[in-house]
């Protein structure tokens, strides 16, 4: 797992890469406990269940828009940029990586035909207009 720090404030993790072949436990929290988004890596056994539950409703309050993206194939090129809006680093995502944005911005561009990507995000959502700028 390669984590992205702030080069602003060094103290501050923006962004966490998980490839598909850095599996190495069963379990593998890819989310600090203080974020607003909760993103957990697992390799499930045959036979292991994850128990029927639900998630109960609280006070939990989302000061920040965080985003996981999820690519089902194909490759995806990823750019990170700091609090500052400057770019910190491109990486090349392909089947199987998880990225987490917590802080700071990014963008993805397709670099096949076809990439397929799941992108999930913490809300409630409010549309382009109330939820997100531009860099």
């Amino acid at each position: 797992m390669e984590k992205i720090f702030s080069k602003v404030n060094p103290n501050i993790l923006l962004h966490v890469v998980h490839r598909e072949e850095d599996f190495s436990e069963p379990r593998l929290e890819l989310s600090p406990q203080d974020q607003y988004m909760q993103a957990v890596g697992m390799i499930l056994n045959e036979g292991r269940e994850v128990p029927a539950h639900k998630h109960l409703e609280s006070d939990k309050i989302s000061k920040i828009t965080q985003e996981a993206v999820i690519v089902i194939d194909g490759l995806l090129e990823a750019e990170y940029y700091d609090l500052d809006d400057s770019l910190i680093k491109k990486i090349v995502l392909k089947k199987g990586d998880c990225s987490v944005t917590f802080r700071g911005g990014h963008s993805f561009k397709s670099l096949t035909n076809n990439t397929k990507i799941y992108e999930l995000k913490n809300g409630p959502y409010y549309g382009r207009e109330k939820d997100k700028v531009g860099i």
